[in-house]
């Protein structure tokens, strides 16, 4: 037997004898147990009793009376609490087996009252008898509530038709044993005479509606009304036993026969409260089953030909008794024999109407099943597949005949099997009500030869399974393609942030949690915007596919290659389990320095244009209890720190980048709040002519001094912020303050223009409009050609044409134009061509090696020619020694700025300067300003240069 074939016949607990984990609902529970003890000793008791006679008369007179009296007021009250405290369908039925007991209640008082109380006689004719022909219609009623009801006409039809079929056979065989004799009246009151034959007849009519209800009820609460009908039933034995002349004559109170009716009143009692009751879905779960039972259903269908063998059975012994035989018995053995055609003709339209329709639903459902695009298969409990429909032949290329007979593991893919065994198996353990159905989806043999991907649904059958299976290939490889999607980089085909982030996780888990060999390389191109923006995009595109390509040829074939976005790429190389810490490292940074060298070589893009990128790389290595965010974060800052240190190289993380980083955050947090808490001072450097030595302009410099008394320069506090709203609002702040000052210096006389750094993408940005500056001019009163703008930035990707109309703007309001950092390599001759610049101001660089190097001489001679042909003022940044000052000024630079005049100064220590105005020049006579030589104020203020 096959693995499926096993679980399909194997029966589980659940299917077999009832699950553990869930319970039967029938199964009585410890306090229904004890109930029905306590009801059978009750029981056992009286008839105990009665069968010896009570010990007395008067107490068996008192038990038989008083006690049946008691047993059936317990039955009513009962009956009567559950029918009020339940609200349903069988509510009346319970309100009317209260009233019917409470009838039989009051009649056993009654004929206790008459013998025990009064110790006379019962009279034949007497309330008692009332209340005991009002017992039995009540219950005729309730029984008929319970009984389940039918949906058409002729269901109600067959229904009274299998009552009278019940009722006439019992009456035409009671009529002739007994109630043919008790019919004559025989000098007895006409009244007398009907009393002694209603109680038969209402026998009869219990004794039909119970058996018709046993046939026919209803499968709510199914232990309960199981129970009020064996106590009914149990009454009405009693009732005919008392009805028949030989016991009636011979009858006492107290007796056996007392017994019955006691046990009766208390099983009626029991019923609603003991009985275990189903709840919805265990009733609808086993209803099939309830109406599937051989013995039931046989009986059920035997019903009308026993009740006509009964009547037959009646009329036969007075034929054997040699007795005329009576009207009434031949009147009721016709009816019984007509009700008996009348049901068959129903039954017979009945069934051919459902043959009819029997016939419609299997057409219908062979249309289904044959049109349909899902294959349908039904196995047997051996795991063979008896059923196959004809769409397998189109879905899986094999005939539908040819699959039948077969095994259904032979079919399923070995990799697969063990994963469906187990899914069948728990679904064979689950009750049916709480899983009908399940779903697995297997990977199945087609005819081609080639593995589909099948998605069944499964369902019981018979013990066996029904497999509806669709062909979900094409979902399948589309989830998967759009998983890889989710998980690839679309440019390159790399592994993404995200999957990359998942296989560092599973690195630093498992068994490779200790090794401490393995390593994260976060690498990035430097130089990539560049080719972006000298070749464009496509360009670019071409280059990061062929990075790719190398990186992953760079790996094993273990580790991951992967693109976090934009120009960066990342690497994991996994640990080789060794112990040796030093040598992983070597190797590791050898891998990294291949890398580097590999991903530096020159790329053929955009039809064989050759293009160069170097990479910044950043090594981190797992530590012990490391998660996968910081180990990545911690490569993302050694590759940080690569670039910072001059790019094209390899670092290693090492913990106090860590440091430098939350001491960068927090300059950076200290620094958003700096300007409105007053923490930042405006220092200002004098320009000295170097023909006359006077000072002819300043330049204004924004310096930063913290809580802790560090005072930041610019270069500085901007290097660790990146937020361009801040930059923009200390550039505010800075043309506003040095407005301000320069115009109180020129009120009380001193004239001399201030010049301002301000980048050219600070000038053309919308929150800096011509018309502010206009304004802050006119407000302040600064005179005419006293604001000097230093244009900071030459960005390549600027527009010249709306620099240009915006420096040509500021000029006709009175402002000059600086070119600043000239000679860095940054301002392009282009610039210079076609921007209105008034001054050239050389940069830090020329000015730092012009006594030194002969070749820095001659460059920064060509750019004073230059500047002088034009017409330009030239200022020399960085003066800071003698020897340089004597150097620029044999040149032909006309002005110059730096520490060998004077470093950045306060406004106390700049209105003295420009009260003296004057700076001695190296290598002149210095020249005495009153009784005074001239002072050196390059020690007046230790700020640190720009």
């Amino acid at each position: 037997m096959t693995a499926p074939g096993a679980v399909l016949a194997r029966r589980t607990v659940g299917g077999a004898g009832g699950d553990p984990g869930h319970p039967d609902p029938e199964r009585p529970g410890i306090g229904s147990v004890l109930s029905q003890i306590a009801l059978g000793l009750i029981c056992a008791g009286y008839t105990t009793g009665a069968s010896l006679g009570w010990g007395s008369p008067e107490l068996a007179l008192f038990m038989g009376d008083f006690g049946l009296s008691a047993a059936a007021l317990t039955a009513a009250v009962s009956c009567f609490l559950y029918g009020r405290a339940h609200r349903g369908s069988a509510r009346p039925a319970w309100l009317l087996f209260a009233f019917s007991s409470f009838m039989a209640s009051a009649g056993n008082a009654v004929w206790g009252w008459y013998e025990v109380v009064l110790r006379t006689e019962v009279p034949d004719s007497s309330v008692a008898d009332l209340f005991f022909l009002l017992f039995a219609p009540p219950a005729i009623v309730g029984l008929l509530v319970l009984a389940k009801k039918p949906v058409t006409r002729a269901g109600w039809v067959c229904l009274a038709l299998d009552a009278w079929l019940i009722g006439g056979s019992l009456l035409t065989l009671s009529w002739s044993l007994a109630l043919a004799r008790t019919a004559h009246f025989q000098n007895e009151p006409v009244a007398q005479a009907a009393l002694s034959l209603a109680y038969p007849l209402l026998d009869i009519v219990l004794v039909s509606m119970v058996l018709v209800l046993h046939f026919r009820r209803s499968q709510a609460n199914r232990s309960a009304t199981n129970t009020a009908i064996a106590a009914l039933a149990l009454t009405v034995l009693c009732d005919a036993l008392f009805t028949s002349p030989l016991l009636r004559e011979n009858y006492a109170s107290g007796q056996l026969l007392d017994a019955g009716w006691f046990a009766g009143s208390l099983l009626l009692a029991y019923a609603p409260w003991g009985a275990r009751r189903l709840p919805d879905t265990a009733a609808t779960a086993r209803g099939p089953w309830l109406h599937s039972r051989p013995v039931a259903g046989s009986l059920a269908a035997l019903t009308p030909y026993l009740a006509a063998a009964v009547c037959t059975l009646g009329i036969l012994y007075n034929v054997v008794e040699g007795r005329r035989v009576d009207r009434v018995v031949v009147l009721t053995g016709c009816t019984v024999v007509l009700a008996l055609v009348v049901r068959q003709g129903i039954m017979l339209l009945d069934n051919i109407a459902l043959t009819h329709e029997l016939a419609h639903k299997e057409n219908h459902f062979r249309s289904l099943v044959q049109g349909s695009s899902d294959v349908i298969m039904i196995a047997a409990p051996t795991g063979v597949l008896r059923y196959v429909s004809p769409a397998a032949s189109g879905v899986y290329g094999r005939d539908a005949e040819d699959l039948i007979g077969s095994e259904l593991a032979s079919l399923i893919h070995p990799e697969d099997l063990g994963a469906v065994v187990h899914e069948v198996r728990r679904f064979l353990a689950v009750s049916p009500a709480e899983e009908p159905t399940t779903r697995i989806e297997c990977r199945f043999r087609s005819g081609r030869g080639d593995w589909l991907n099948v998605e069944s649904t499964v369902n019981r059958h018979q013990g066996g399974l029904i497999f509806n299976s669709r062909d979900v290939t094409e979902r399948v490889r589309l989830q998967a393609q759009l998983q890889h999607n989710a998980e690839h980089d679309p440019l390159t085909d790399l592994p993404n942030r995200a999957l990359f982030t998942r296989r560092v996780r599973q690195a630093l888990s498992g068994r490779r949690a200790s090794d401490p060999g393995t390593a994260v390389l976060f690498i990035d191109l430097d130089g990539f915007k560049g080719v972006n923006d000298r070749h464009g995009h496509q360009a670019g595109d071409d280059l990061l596919v062929q990075a790719a390509r190398r990186l992953q040829d760079s790996v094993r074939s273990g580790d991951t290659a992967a693109r976090l976005g934009g120009d960066e790429f990342a690497a994991l190389i996994l640990g080789d389990g060794g112990r040796d810490q030093a040598a992983r490292r070597n190797q590791v940074q050898e891998i990294a320095d291949r890398l580097r060298l590999t991903l530096s070589r020159p790329y053929r893009v955009d039809g064989g244009t050759e293009v160069r990128v170097a990479a910044s790389i950043g090594v981190a290595f797992a530590e012990p209890g490391i998660g996968a965010g910081d180990l990545l974060r911690n490569a993302d800052l050694a590759m940080y720190r690569a670039k910072a240190a001059g790019k094209d190289r390899v670092e290693l993380y090492a913990p106090q980048m860590q440091a430098e980083v939350v001491r960068r955050t927090e300059l950076a947090a200290r620094l958003r709040t700096a300007l409105h808490d007053g923490e930042f001072a405006l220092l200002h450097q004098p320009v000295v002519d170097l023909a006359t030595g006077r000072i002819s302009a300043v330049s204004a410099q924004a310096r930063w001094r913290s809580a802790q008394g560090i005072l930041f320069t610019p270069a500085e506090y901007l290097r660790v912020t990146d937020d361009g709203e801040r930059t923009a609002e200390l550039g505010r702040w800075l043309l506003d303050e040095a407005v301000e000052q320069a115009a109180e210096r020129a009120r009380i006389g001193h004239r001399t223009p201030v010049a301002i750094r301000l980048s050219a993408r600070r000038l053309l940005d919308r929150s800096l409009p011509l018309g502010s500056v206009e304004s802050l001019l006119t407000r302040h009163g600064l005179p005419s050609g006293s604001l000097i703008v230093e244009l900071a930035d030459s960005d390549p990707r600027i527009p010249l044409d709306e620099l240009e109309q915006r420096l040509v703007t500021l000029r006709r309001l009175g402002v000059r134009i600086a070119l600043d950092g000239f000679g860095s390599g940054h301002v392009a001759i282009n610039a210079l061509r076609r921007l209105p610049v008034d001054i050239l101001k050389l940069d830090r660089g020329l000015v730092e090696g012009v006594v030194e190097s002969a070749r820095l001489r001659k460059i920064t001679r060509g750019v004073l020619r230059i500047a002088g042909e034009l017409g330009m003022e030239t200022i020399a940044e960085g003066a800071d020694v003698p020897e340089q000052v004597v150097a620029l000024r044999a040149m032909g630079c006309t002005h110059a700025q730096g520490m060998a005049f004077a470093g950045p100064l306060d406004e106390y220590r700049l209105r003295r300067a420009l009260v003296r105005d004057e700076y001695p020049l190296p290598g002149a006579v210095p020249v005495r300003v009153g009784n005074r030589l001239p002072f050196g104020s390059n020690n007046e203020t230790p700020v640190p240069p720009t």
